[in-house]
């Protein structure tokens, strides 16, 4: 096992990464910038080092102050948690290239399915269905691109190659719209992104988003562990991800999942990941794959009670997966909501200090977060300030006791987004399941 692990991320993340590296008996190391000090896994850790400044760019962003920290921590390996470097290739070859384990895939790999073109043909050749498109970058010659919509039928998508959040992207109806579209979405593309290579896809009109989560030792070995509807959306950022997804038996879910494992192998994959598609009438889309463990993992846990950042911790240390398919049995139902310090109307950020703080509780709640009373949330990084996950035995169970623990939560002093997650858990249409990706925006009117 590995004996000391850096943990190059912070709030709830870091906190998650440190209990798995406690209950595995591996050294822990924060890294931190000024603003977060106080954090909890910060006051947790075996060591903390301060790498920088507030802003991410001089310090969670910044690659030669994290390796430098492992330098001076004798830390054996990384883990990059989600956002920030977790899917950065440059990062992941800087670490291994510098003699410490990248607690990830391979920088490779990571490149190959960080570029969607690249990612959408791999998958097409491992035999994972995907949306129809224009199976390449799209060119500079506007009556190909033309033909290329007319094949695909509108409407359809353009999208940024590198781009991901939910930006760089734009659905044309006609082709009137088309190159003007496609010159923007570049446009946006390269300013954010730095890469202005774009794609064309069929637009699905209501679909769901339902993703596969799997796991491979890159020593020919891989499991999924079943899918996650995470299809109440707003602005393409998850609100809610519930597991299993309704409405899915378990015939399709082992088809699926199956050409998502055999895909890992295919392509050497190591670590946890997670395929996401877009579900239309029965039918899959592989739209992505996300090379890190994702900020949903825990519905997965619950209905299989696998860790999967231990397997994560295991799979870096050279173990071969712990687990095989015929293992992973699913049970119950979790579905998890995102809280974030933002008012529930306007989605403004409300950063600023917790006065009074109370988790939840009660059989079956599961709270993820590293506030506490008295801790101050920063304005320099993302909302998110916790994970509230209810299981139960089915879906209604889990729903009940997701609305109690709602009520219970108390988080004084700042603006969140408790009020909205207690409207959507109060929705009829969300009870009864298989609501698309649209359907959220449609309730609050952003559409």
């Amino acid at each position: 096992m590995l004996d000391k692990v850096l943990i190059a991320n912070r709030g709830e993340i870091a906190l998650r990464i440190l209990r798995a590296c406690k209950e595995l008996g591996i050294k822990t190391v924060a890294v931190h910038s000024t603003a977060d000090r106080d954090l909890k896994h910060v006051l947790l850790a075996d060591e903390s080092i301060c790498i920088g400044r507030a802003s991410a760019t001089e310090s969670y962003l910044n690659i030669p102050r994290i390796i430098a920290a492992a330098e001076v921590s004798n830390s054996v390996a990384i883990h990059p948690g989600y956002g920030f470097l977790a899917e950065n290739a440059e990062f992941a070859e800087a670490v291994e290239k510098s003699g410490f384990i990248f607690i990830g895939p391979k920088a490779e790999t990571i490149t190959l399915m960080g570029d969607k073109v690249s990612a959408i043909n791999s998958m097409k050749k491992a035999g994972v269905p995907c949306v129809p498109g224009s199976d390449g970058p799209l060119g500079e010659d506007p009556e190909r691109n033309k033909s290329i919509a007319k094949r695909i039928g509108y409407p359809i998508i353009v999208k940024a190659a590198g781009g991901g959040g939910g930006r760089g992207m734009r659905v044309v109806r006609s082709e009137e719209e088309l190159i003007n579209a496609i010159a923007m979405t570049k446009a946006e593309a390269g300013a954010a992104f730095g890469n202005d290579v774009v794609y064309m896809e069929k637009f699905l009109e209501n679909p769901r988003h339902i993703e596969i989560q799997v796991l491979s030792d890159g020593q020919g070995n891989a499991i999924h562990l079943g899918e996650r509807d995470c299809s109440m959306q707003r602005r393409h950022q998850k609100v809610v991800e519930e597991a299993p997804a309704p409405g899915i038996n378990s015939e399709t879910r082992e088809r699926i999942g199956d050409r998502c494992r055999k895909a890992c192998i295919e392509i050497g994959y190591r670590g946890a990941g997670t395929f996401e598609f877009l579900y239309e009438n029965g039918d899959f889309y592989f739209i992505e794959m996300n090379t890190r463990i994702q900020v949903e993992h825990p519905v997965s846990e619950m209905i299989t009670g696998v860790d999967l950042i231990k397997e994560q911790l295991r799979i870096a240390a050279g173990q071969p997966l712990s687990i095989e398919q015929k293992d992973i049995q699913i049970r119950g139902h979790a579905i998890e909501c995102r809280i974030n310090a933002e008012d529930p109307e306007t989605f403004m950020p409300s950063p600023g200090k917790i006065n009074m703080f109370h988790s939840p509780g009660g059989l079956g709640i599961r709270w993820e977060s590293h506030i506490y009373a008295g801790y101050s949330v920063p304005p320099h990084y993302d909302s998110m300030i916790g994970k509230l996950i209810a299981y139960g035995e089915n879906r209604d169970v889990a729903i009940a006791r997701m609305r109690h623990a709602l009520d219970e939560l108390v988080v004084d002093g700042i603006k969140t987004n408790v009020p909205l997650q207690q409207k959507i858990m109060a929705d009829e249409n969300f009870f009864n399941g298989g609501t698309n990706i649209h359907y959220l925006e449609k309730k609050l009117n952003l559409q």
